[in-house]
């Protein structure tokens, strides 16, 4: 037991520095930035104080030998309470925010005591069974990892420590003339859409960038940061990301993250890849009855002769990704050809498609480009003809297994090595 707590300050200790020269999801000192700094660092989210924070419930958790003294009925059990207080919590939020925004109540205090109350007690208890439900989870992924041979005697390194939380956001920026991350700064996690809004106007205004404030999902810091939400295989995946970054920080791939956008995409889209794998496999070895339903057999249903053909309807589903992918591509060919202008112009009225059709993105431009292009685990999307991503994707299929997947992407150092490896 001690030394599992050792080893675990030690990879902390080490990751701490290397997150704070490197990062992932949100390298917060890419160069440059100090221009952009000089607008956001009064609202920049405390990663020290977070992390160590964090490290703390971890190594308080880890010193009571949790979960290892329940048994798996127990630990299911406490894992499906969490997110039922999770739920609950959520809710309650939700409901408070919509009391206050109400301008038809005058005494907000008055109105908003019961569900203040009421959160109160839910925080409490969440305080209490979230570090045991936190560890649960961690165990989970942990023996899937062992199974998948990531791991060393057994052990993943570094060990798998997550905390959900809510997180900060990420202001994205890119030149107008093409399309690029140049700068991911977290900013705390309590900015209204306004502050928003003018924050990336300044900076836009007074840097001459296309900028975009984004909600992010997880973070690779130690421990990773995770988003709360109720939904668990999603919850899965991500803990399963943020750690396969943190696996890299300890590699080339990891350690070069920042140097280059081609590096930036083969490290997303390879722990893209692996996070979804290994919590699809999370699912099906600790909660099956959590797995997709398999599609009924058609043979056995009795369709109606009269059912309406679909080419005849008289509007043809929305595919998100294909008509991101097709804005991704006429933008870059706008931005190639020097047109920054219409290429904006473009966007623009190709986010009003988007909202008519039930999307509601707030802006759709450079900034949004340069970050989620990066996450190319599948075709289509935001990435247009990007071919790193497509390239990794190749390369998984390649590969006989995930660990060996993910350890041949671990020790690139361009994506010129990727296109050598795929090719042999």
């Amino acid at each position: 037991m001690i030394q599992r707590i050792l080893r675990g300050l030690e990879i902390t200790i080490l990751l701490f520095i290397l997150a704070a020269m490197t990062g992932y999801s949100n390298p917060s000192l890419t160069n440059p930035i100090e221009k952009v700094r000089a607008y956001t660092r009064s609202l920049e989210f405390d990663y020290v104080e977070w992390i160590a924070n964090a490290a703390i419930i971890k190594l308080r958790t880890a010193s009571l030998n949790l979960p290892y003294t329940l048994d798996s009925s127990e630990q299911k059990r406490i894992v499906m309470e969490y997110f039922a207080i999770t739920q609950s919590i959520l809710e309650k939020e939700n409901e408070l925010s919509r009391l206050y925004a109400d301008a038809s109540i005058t005494d907000k205090e008055k109105a908003t005591e019961a569900v203040r109350e009421e959160l109160e007690k839910l925080y409490e208890r969440q305080n209490k069974i979230a570090p045991l439900a936190e560890a649960i989870l961690q165990d989970q992924i942990s023996q899937v990892l062992a199974e998948i041979h990531l791991t060393a005697a057994g052990q993943p390194i570094p060990n798998v420590w997550y905390h959900s939380t809510p997180l900060p956001m990420a202001m994205i920026v890119s030149p107008r003339d093409h399309i690029e991350q140049t700068a991911n700064i977290s900013v705390d996690t309590d900015l209204t859409v306004d502050d928003q809004v003018k924050l990336e106007d300044d900076i836009t205004q007074g840097l001459n960038v296309s900028t975009l404030i984004v909600q992010i999902g997880g973070i690779g810091v130690y421990p990773t940061m995770v988003m709360r939400t109720t939904n668990m295989p999603w919850v899965l995946n991500t803990i399963a990301h943020e750690w396969i970054h943190n696996y890299l920080t300890l590699r080339p791939l990891g350690l070069l993250y920042s140097e280059t956008p081609e590096l930036r995409t083969m490290n997303e889209t390879a722990a893209s890849i692996a996070g979804d794998e290994i919590g699809a496999l999370v699912i099906e070895k600790f909660y099956p009855e959590l797995k997709p339903a398999a599609f009924p057999n058609l043979n056995l249903i009795s369709l109606s002769f009269d059912r309406p053909d679909p080419a005849t309807l008289t509007r043809p589903p929305f595919d998100f990704r294909a008509q991101m992918h097709e804005t991704r591509i006429h933008a870059d060919e706008l931005l190639a050809q020097g047109k920054i202008d219409e290429a904006e112009a473009y966007m623009e009225a190709r986010r009003q498609v988007f909202l008519k059709n039930g999307y509601l993105l707030r802006k759709i431009n450079q900034a949004y480009f340069a970050f989620h292009g990066a996450y190319a685990d599948s075709p289509g999307g935001a990435a247009g003809e990007d071919p790193v991503g497509p390239a990794v994707r190749t390369l998984r299929a390649q590969s006989d297994s995930l660990a060996d997947f993910i350890k041949t992407m671990a020790w690139m150092w361009s994506f010129e090595q990727l296109q050598e490896a795929i090719s042999q």
